[in-house]
């Protein structure tokens, strides 16, 4: 999936960042063993006592997570996953982890936003597992445009390109104005637009975080959205406005696979 990030142009440098949890993998052989840091502190810098992010994340106790490196590029990872991200478990006060595996290479600097996203996904009992972010130009193109940021413009005009936009990304897109990457207030923004029932978050200006139930199904997501993005630029490139799909036909969809929204 590092791979398919980087050949599309949504991961360059070192951008992006992926955070599994892996816990239903670990085994006894694995929890015997020994970390390769000193124990870490999850707190992002910055963070208050009125947070609700940097103190303690409870659901997290013992639980274990693949992250990408912190500066480490997506081809990179690609190539080489456990030299250019780490396993890392989270210690029993929940405000601490240590490295496991295979290099101490730090973590992503947004993992205690990725961290406070699975916090918050084991305390609603949540099956997703994964989360991505990338920089998928089309959908970030969009968000320069104040009309697309109104809630569910951007999702609607997405539905209506292309039939499977609305059958397999039927929870839309979430859309969080800008904020200072890394931040606990663009982390907490991302949590309550995940919330509201989105699994795919847009960060205005700056790129998409998804959450999954494996890591692979966060990348379609993204994947067939940003395709319906680039139906869109397509049509208006071609000197026109795409008409859409209906309303009517759109409901169709939603009747006859089911769809949550």
């Amino acid at each position: 999936m590092a791979g398919y990030l980087w050949q599309k142009g949504w991961a360059e440098r070192n951008g992006g960042n992926i955070t599994v949890n892996v816990t239903a993998f670990v085994d006894d052989e694995m929890r015997a063993l020994p970390p390769i840091s000193e124990p870490r502190p999850i707190a992002l810098s910055g963070s208050s006592a009125s947070s609700a992010i940097g103190k303690t994340l409870p659901h997290l106790k013992d639980a274990w997570f693949y992250c990408k490196g912190t500066g480490r590029r997506m081809r990179d990872l690609a190539r080489d996953p456990m030299a250019n991200g780490s396993l890392i478990r989270i210690l029993p006060d929940c405000a601490r982890y240590e490295i496991v595996a295979d290099a101490p290479v730090a973590p992503t600097s947004e993992l205690p936003s990725h961290l406070a996203v699975h916090d918050y996904l084991l305390a609603k009992g949540s099956p997703y597992r994964a989360s991505l972010h990338t920089h998928p130009i089309e959908l970030v193109a969009l968000t320069h445009s104040r009309k697309w940021l109104e809630k569910d413009a951007a999702t609607h005009m997405l539905w209506s390109m292309i039939p499977e936009t609305r059958a397999f990304c039927p929870r839309g897109l979430g859309m969080v104005p800008y904020m200072m990457p890394s931040s606990v207030e663009l982390a907490e923004a991302t949590i309550r637009a995940i919330d509201e029932d989105y699994d795919v978050v847009m960060w205005e200006k700056h790129g998409v975080f998804a959450v999954e139930t494996d890591i692979m199904n966060a990348f379609d997501q993204v994947d067939v959205l940003n395709k319906a993005a680039q139906i869109y630029i397509a049509a208006r490139g071609m000197g026109f406005e795409p008409d859409g799909m209906t309303d009517a036909q759109m409901r169709e969809l939603a009747d006859a696979f089911g769809l949550p929204k």
